[in-house]
């Protein structure tokens, strides 16, 4: 069994904050700070500097959170080798998700009931970002399964294809409908635009495209960028003339509402893809096989 003064430091560690550590763990703020000023004793090391409220790691911290990682690694796969060992037929223990942000709104959450109901013993959580921190925390060792958009590829991750996808442009709904033909794509460029953040699938998929044909995306009056679809959802239902670009599986309540109408664009295609991803030659986890397994056979009834 690992130290719990170790996970109260990783935690601390994490958040840079005593009171959010507690929080996290559900321990009190004092309790946070008695196993901190223990750790300290013990390797009579400070590991931590705290500057008003605000607290960074000491070159001994920083040694010390490496090695908790290590043992707290090596403690979940003890666990789930021995959950294995007992039961071989069935997944058990912890399965740490990772979602870019269109997939965690609006493809995975209709798989997760289902999936805790076949593997009820499989303690579930889901990390929600864009596809640039999902590799991130992936090669932190933060998470056993990634799911991702966009073009760029780390060599050091595995990536495989999950579902296929398609950006298209949006508008707010107006009297006379989506227009029967594609905008020139000159005089659709010429909206406001609404877009996704830097480090976010959507966004490279779009800046690619506009690569190809030679158009700066620096160029373009890009009115907003947003970290989550929903919000740019809600600005172009109230922004009359601009124009937005998401994916299309995000649609389906305001087209059908007619909030939103979708606007073609000749020359412009967006298609990508949805992929499954984790650390390459790193064996995954028999949860996150069981996950990955589920994940494939289900999105072929939303493919």
């Amino acid at each position: 069994m690992s130290d719990f003064r170790l996970r109260v430091f990783q935690a601390v560690a994490q958040h840079l904050s005593f009171t959010k550590a507690a929080q996290a763990l559900f321990i009190t703020q004092p309790a946070v700070t008695k196993h901190i000023h223990e750790l300290e004793r013990h390797y009579e090391q400070r590991l931590l500097e705290r500057r008003g409220n605000r607290v960074a790691l000491t070159e001994a911290g920083r040694l010390l959170l490496a090695h908790a990682e290590t043992v707290a690694a090596a403690h979940q796969q003890l666990e789930d080798q021995l959950h294995a060992l007992r039961d071989p037929e069935e997944a058990a223990g912890r399965l740490r998700l990772g979602a870019s942000t269109t997939l965690a709104q609006y493809v995975l959450p209709g798989l997760l009931p289902a999936f805790q109901a076949r593997y009820p013993k499989v303690q579930l959580t889901l990390l929600n970002a864009n596809s640039e921190h999902i590799a991130e925390a992936l090669l932190r060792g933060e998470l056993d399964l990634g799911f991702v958009e966009g073009r760029s590829k780390s060599r050091d991750l595995h990536y495989e294809l999950l579902l296929n996808d398609e950006l298209v442009a949006v508008r707010g709904a107006t009297a006379a409908g989506p227009p029967r033909l594609p905008l020139p794509l000159a005089a659709a460029l010429a909206h406001p635009l609404v877009l996704r953040e830097r480090g976010s699938g959507t966004l490279e998929v779009l800046e690619f495209a506009l690569r190809a044909l030679k158009i700066k995306l620096s160029n373009l009056p890009v009115a907003f960028y947003f970290d989550n679809t929903e919000a740019i959802k809600a600005y172009l239902e109230a922004a009359p003339g601009a124009l937005g670009v998401v994916s299309r599986r995000a649609l389906d309540r305001e087209l059908a509402g007619k909030l939103l109408e979708i606007v073609p664009i000749a020359g412009l295609h967006l298609p990508r893809q949805f992929e499954s991803v984790w650390v390459q030659g790193q064996p995954l986890t028999r949860p996150a096989q069981r996950f990955l397994s589920f994940a494939q056979s289900q999105v072929k009834a939303i493919a």
